[in-house]
């Protein structure tokens, strides 16, 4: 079971001026343990450091996509990576439009879906009940999903879209299958995609961060807005609180004054 399960994303979101657009590196961790964050990191290329800076020495399971900078944070006594079955998606959607074959695909992962429909109707997310239903029901869908991308792995060429599609999910096809066996694991990284929309929203009206050193405090500061609205906790009473507290509060335990902690100490 995955005991720190981490939703990940990385896209060009954030601008430094008017030419030198940079890249706002999300990671958001959905839960571990009893713990819940939102955390954007911003870096200036999109390469794996930032993300193996952020998780170095952490452990559990990491939900991306088949993005390659995510390798060095996979690593054996690191996290397993599981794989987003929205981003697959995706790829035989827009493949659809010149490859029929596609439907039967997207028939496949809609089924996958309903299995989490019916799960969440249960009321059961999560729990043994739920690997249950989802090694009985997902795992026959899997395998003839498999089997079909099989067969048409030869007749599309590697480079078409139906055949690069078919590609990407054989080539995760391990990581994919990972919420198999995981309950607490969802079928895709939406959350963290959606954790992204306000940096674009906020890029419509600030337009640009201003400097490097800007650009991380503005991601700090998302942090802790999007943290608070996580909990239910209103932003700025939060910050007001805190900004007087942390003249007086002992350095080591700053962690104490996370939203997620925040809210149980004495107003």
């Amino acid at each position: 079971m995955s005991d720190n399960i981490w939703h990940i994303s990385v896209k060009r979101e954030l601008k430094i001026g008017q030419i030198d657009q940079q890249k706002l590196f999300n990671p958001l961790g959905m839960r571990c343990i009893n713990d819940d964050y939102i955390l954007y990191r911003y870096s200036r290329t999109r390469s794996s450091l930032t993300p193996s800076l952020v998780l170095q020495g952490s452990k559990g399971t990491l939900l991306a996509d088949g993005y390659s900078g995510y390798n060095q944070a996979c690593v054996p006594e690191g996290r397993l990576r599981a794989g987003c079955w929205a981003h697959a998606r995706r790829k035989f959607f827009e493949a659809k439009v010149d490859t029929p074959e596609a439907q039967l695909v997207l028939d496949h992962i809609k089924a996958l879906y309903h299995v989490e429909y019916d799960v969440a109707n249960l009321d059961v997310i999560g729990s043994s009940q739920h690997l249950l239903i989802r090694q009985k029901r997902a795992g026959p869908i899997l395998l003839e999903l498999k089997q079909y991308l099989r067969d048409q792995e030869g007749i599309h060429p590697p480079k078409s879209p139906m055949g690069k599609a078919i590609g990407y999910v054989l080539k995760n096809w391990d990581e994919l299958n990972r919420f198999v066996h995981d309950p607490q694991l969802p079928l895709d990284n939406n959350a963290s995609e959606r954790a992204l929309r306000i940096i674009a929203l906020g890029r419509k009206n600030y337009l640009f961060a201003g400097s490097d050193d800007a650009a991380e405090n503005l991601a700090g500061l998302y942090s802790l807005v999007a943290s608070c609205e996580l909990h239910g906790i209103n932003p700025e009473h939060y910050l007001a609180d805190v900004l007087i507290r942390v003249h007086t509060h002992p350095q080591a335990q700053l962690d104490k004054l996370l939203p997620h902690t925040w809210k149980t100490l004495g107003k």
